[in-house]
């Protein structure tokens, strides 16, 4: 059975042992309720010796009884809700595969071993409205919790939580005031977790500082940081699950990442800025074996399929598709193992130590707008000088020169999305145009490398290149695709202006 996963949607209220229950029929809504129903209900929390999961506020658990026995994954997502993802019971102390792999960007190489037990005997009452809909559960909890690592001790304690099911939000308004009547307060703790650990609960991972108009040049660049490690964090599970996308994306941000702290780099220490773009060059480059074998795999499967029927016969389609998928798979499968790496979990280590504790210059602290203005400056400068020793090249050499604009103005793109927030409009449209350059050439550069793949192909093929009557359409068609993006990108070149900010 494969993990499950569902919204959950709730409040918690502590309340005195003796608090009488609240008038339900006092909730706007709720027409009847359910006769009670009793569980007896026996949680192991698991977490790492430092209580990561903790700090980032996630609870990974294995229950007994009631209606869901199972592991349970919580993730927060946003407001009052959480992301609960189950999976069947399995063996008591091994975390079942595919969740310990969705926190596994969290805990990296530190095991995963039981922190906490709570023993928590509830009785469940379900509200329904109208036509017997169900609007939610309300649960009346008596807890047992005992702490295991790293400290040992025990409390007891009793809970209310309501949590949706069909209701809405409104439902909860309502609620809150008939549970306020009884004396019961709203929960000061965000889990029954939380609770059993009291003051040993870890702090949260604090968030980092706001870009401002007016603030500094360093807080502008550690805040787009902050925001690409989140995004790499938020992609690792779906990169080894092979999601739609994930893999372009999380190396979309791996290049964001080092882009800027390529054209923001005199704004930190030199070495520790240096570090960490050679480590995300090697996971852009870990990535991109598999994402650019996609590419060219979707690529190529186009032009077989513009074709007329008998132009590229089954036989030679066939050797194509099968060398990029096998070049897909073997990409993927490297990709997975570096994932799983020192290496990759030492890389996440040092980006949070990067933007937790920014090594930051005298000048970081300036005036974020004239500081970043002039860094920009430099970026516009640099694919300008690359885009004119572009037009003094031909053939082969253009097309090298060609990439490397490429390069530079999806350095600058990035450079200019980081500010933004600083720079407002003018910030977007330098990124937007530069985008604009970085996309047509990429499309440029997709046919290059199919190019030099079907010569390839072709060259294994007995005969010339010219006598292998498959390969001759589908490279024609390449080279004129080549020629359209080149041509498209100079009348470009010459219409779009990159104006400094």
């Amino acid at each position: 059975m494969s993990a499950q996963e569902s919204v959950e949607t709730e409040r918690k209220y502590d309340a005195d042992l003796e608090t009488p229950l609240p008038a339900f029929g006092d909730i706007a809504g709720v027409d009847q309720v359910a006769d009670p129903a009793d569980h007896q209900l026996e949680a192991v929390y698991f977490d790492t010796d430092g209580l990561i999961l903790a700090k980032h506020r996630i609870t990974l658990r294995r229950r007994t009884g009631g209606t869901d026995s199972g592991w349970h994954l919580k993730l927060p997502a946003d407001r009052g809700t959480r992301v609960e993802i189950q999976a069947p019971l399995g063996q008591p102390e091994t975390v079942p595969e595919e969740l310990a792999e969705k926190v596994l960007v969290f805990t990296r190489d530190d095991e995963l071993r039981p922190v906490a037990r709570i023993h928590t005997r509830r009785t469940v009452h379900r509200l329904h409205g109208s036509e017997d809909v169900t609007l939610a559960d309300f649960a009346d909890d008596h807890v047992t919790a005992e702490t295991l690592h790293p400290v040992q001790m025990e409390r007891k304690w009793r809970e209310w939580e309501i949590e949706l099911v069909h209701g809405d939000e409104a439902l909860f308004e309502s609620a809150e005031r008939v549970l306020s009547g009884t004396g019961a307060t709203p929960s000061g703790h965000a889990s029954k977790l939380a609770r059993a650990f009291g003051t040993a609960w870890p702090a949260a991972v604090p968030a980092p500082p706001k870009a401002r108009p007016k603030g500094s040049a360093g807080d502008a660049v550690v805040a787009y940081i902050a925001a690409q490690i989140a995004e790499i964090t938020a992609l690792d599970s779906g990169v080894r699950q092979g999601a739609d996308d994930a893999v372009h994306r999380m190396r979309s941000a791996a290049r964001r990442l080092r882009s800027t702290l390529s054209a923001y780099g005199r704004l930190f220490d030199a070495d520790a800025g240096d570090r960490l773009k050679a480590e995300l060059k090697w996971l852009t480059k870990v990535l991109g074996k598999a994402r650019d074998a996609e590419v060219l795999r979707d690529r190529i499967g186009e032009l077989l399929n513009d074709q007329a029927d008998g132009v590229v016969p089954a036989t030679a389609a066939s050797r194509i598709s099968d060398e990029l998928e096998t070049a897909f798979n073997s990409g993927y499968r490297e990709m997975l193992r570096s994932l799983g790496t020192k290496r990759y979990f030492r890389l996440l280590d040092g980006l949070e130590t990067f933007r937790d504790e920014p090594p930051t210059r005298p000048r970081a602290g300036k005036k974020a707008r004239p500081v970043t203005a002039k860094l920009t400056a430099k970026a516009i400068k640099r694919v300008r000088r690359s885009q004119k020793e572009a037009a003094q090249q031909a053939g082969a050499q253009r097309d090298m020169a060609l990439h490397q604009v490429r390069k530079d103005a999806k350095r600058l793109r990035h450079a200019a999305e980081a500010l933004q927030d600083v720079h407002g409009k003018p910030a977007a449209k330098l990124a937007r145009n530069a985008q604009k350059i970085q996309k047509i050439l990429g499309e440029h550069q997709d046919s290059v490398v199919s190019r030099s793949v079907l010569l390839r192909l072709a060259n294994d093929t007995v005969g010339s290149v010219e006598d292998n009557s498959p390969y001759g359409p589908l490279l024609a068609a390449e080279e004129q695709r080549a020629a359209d993006s080149g041509a498209r990108y100079e009348k470009l070149a010459k219409k779009k202006r990159l104006n400094p900010l």
